[in-house]
């Protein structure tokens, strides 16, 4: 079992000679390991159905449809909720604190499925914040895929794709 202290060395290693606050540079051995920890989690059996739970089975329609969720503790909708969100949340914040290689990390045969869940989340972020009191909400997932030019731009073409998507298959209420 990959432990979060593990997670912690690897992310530490990496730290190693870059200046502070210096975003991008050349990934190295330690974001190679960081990534391949990242991917091990998402094959642990929970968190495979949070991810189906995300990428098939969760097309909100308003902000009310997250809030049905967020607001359900115990069911398994809220856990894969939650799971698949921190998930997100965590890796994204070691590329946003420069712990994590930015360039490797957006690749998108890894980082493809949180740009994803976060265009589900965007059309409905500034209301759910405000909805649950957090102004904080999603916002790892956020500054990873805006702060460069290339996840804006998958940003806007995963929202159009995600509206197709979400009138084929989301149940109407």
């Amino acid at each position: 079992m990959l432990r979060v202290d593990t997670l912690r060395n690897i992310a530490t290693r990496s730290l190693s000679g870059t200046p502070e606050g210096e975003m991008a540079r050349k990934p190295n051995h330690a974001d190679a390991q960081l990534i391949l920890k990242l991917y091990d989690l998402r094959r642990e059996p929970e968190m495979r159905k949070a991810r189906n739970w995300w990428l098939t089975g969760f097309w909100p329609r308003s902000v009310e449809d997250f809030m049905s969720v967020a607001q359900s503790p115990g069911t398994p909708e809220n856990a894969w909720f939650r799971q698949g969100a921190s998930y997100w949340g965590m890796a994204a914040s070691f590329v946003n604190q420069g712990v994590l290689s930015e360039s490797l990390f957006l690749r998108p045969g890894f980082s493809g499925e949180m740009f994803f869940i976060f265009a589900k989340v965007h059309p409905f972020l500034k209301a759910f914040r405000e909805k649950i009191g957090d102004p904080e909400a999603f916002q790892d997932m956020e500054e990873a895929v805006m702060r460069t030019k290339w996840g804006r731009e998958r940003l806007k073409f995963l929202l159009k794709r995600i509206e197709v998507w979400r009138e084929k298959v989301a149940p109407k209420n």
